[in-house]
């Protein structure tokens, strides 16, 4: 099955991309990855330099639209990584999710990723519209999509919100038995999303470890 990524004709996008990974057959469970908790202890020892206020602030940009503030419990999922490793407390999921991590650690780019035989293969990129919002932990809590960049797939006909840079949905997320996944690298434009194409390639790389066979693109407002 074909994977498609579009985006949404809307001008608060244009400073967007997204990088996306395809993993397909992935094999449970992954490799034991050592160097994983090694480098998230090397990140997190620089402290909030790790990432530079450049990349920070280009990052919030990115997601700073209409009401939406990403601040606090809205900050991006990247943030709560790096405060996470500062702490000594990088999280530890399972091989696909740190895998994940730790690139948007090492990025500062917040990365979704989802099982895709729930998702279906087809993605839309877009602004969370007002009302839509989705459970994202075990424990049922929503988070308010409305004007929060979100990748949505079909559900009824309909582009749905699955993924955002902040929280993802418990609708389609990858626990053991998945065997097919995308993860979705989100990047701003200009001097900071430079290493878009470098965290496509590494997160492959990692992922191919794992997995039967892996690809990646980058896409964009203009489909590029």
């Amino acid at each position: 099955m074909e994977c498609t990524l579009t985006f949404e004709s809307d001008p608060s996008l244009d400073a967007v991309s997204v990088g996306l990974v395809i993993a397909r057959d992935i094999r449970w469970p992954g490799p034991a990855d050592t160097h994983i908790a090694a480098r998230a202890a090397e990140i997190g020892a620089l402290g909030e330099s790790a990432i530079g206020p450049g990349r920070k602030a280009a990052v919030r940009g990115m997601l700073r639209h209409g009401t939406y503030r990403p601040a606090g419990r809205a900050k991006p999922s990247s943030e709560y990584l790096l405060a996470a490793a500062c702490e000594g407390g990088f999280p530890s999921v399972n091989y696909f999710v740190d895998a994940t991590n730790i690139v948007s650690l090492a990025t500062g780019y917040p990365i979704s990723i989802v099982d895709l035989d729930k998702s279906g293969p087809e993605f839309l990129v877009r602004r969370g519209l007002e009302g839509e919002t989705y459970i994202f932990n075990a424990g049922g809590q929503a988070i308010d999509l409305k004007d929060l960049l979100c990748v949505c797939r079909i559900s009824e006909g309909a582009f749905i919100p699955t993924a955002n840079p902040v929280r993802d949905s418990m609708a389609t997320k990858i626990f053991p038995g998945a065997r097919n996944l995308a993860a979705f690298i989100y990047c701003p434009a200009g001097p900071e999303g430079r290493d878009l194409e470098a965290a496509c390639a590494e997160l492959a790389g990692c992922l191919g470890e794992a997995a039967g066979t892996v690809e990646w693109s980058m896409a964009g407002p203009s489909g590029a």
